[in-house]
């Protein structure tokens, strides 16, 4: 996340951040189709180079994808706390539940308020927080679903 730091979540678009940030977003070609402080979509393409033995998205390429969507989520919630605090992930659990197959889309939401983790951070504490994220098919099935605990860490 050192390079974010050179930037500002307003100066550049999310795509281009954490493309910069994060080599993997740029391997995967990961399209971001929504972020906001309180939604972030992104999509991954049918590329049969990150396919898995049956043809689908390899179970890696959709963890990096959700992944991703949820650190875009944390960017865009607390992109103003980045002068004083780094975003680090802490845990990750995925849960794979039905075959993929073609592109797919990871929808990221936060699961506590982004004021209660700021108010912790104010008060001098290493606040964790949940963020949810559905993986889905274009026919809108659901192929997985992950919970990515996040922390801000303060610099120094």
């Amino acid at each position: 996340m050192g390079n974010i730091s050179l930037m500002t979540v307003e100066s550049a678009s999310m795509g281009e951040m954490l493309a910069a940030a994060v080599p993997m977003v740029r391997t995967l070609n990961l399209e971001f189709v929504e972020v906001t402080p309180e939604r972030a979509v992104l999509r991954l393409p049918d590329q049969p180079d990150f396919h898995n033995h049956i043809g689908g998205p390899h179970a890696g390429a959709m963890f990096t994808l959700a992944e991703s969507a949820s650190g875009a989520i944390v960017l865009k919630a607390f992109g103003d706390q980045l002068s004083r605090a780094v975003p680090l992930a802490v845990r990750a659990e995925i849960d794979y539940k039905k075959l993929a197959m073609g592109p797919v889309t990871a929808t990221a939401t936060l699961r506590r308020p982004a004021a209660e983790v700021i108010a912790e951070l104010d008060a001098g504490g290493r606040p964790e927080f949940p963020v949810g994220i559905a993986i889905q098919r274009e026919d809108g099935a659901i192929t997985g679903e992950m919970t990515v605990v996040w922390t801000l860490r303060l610099n120094g």
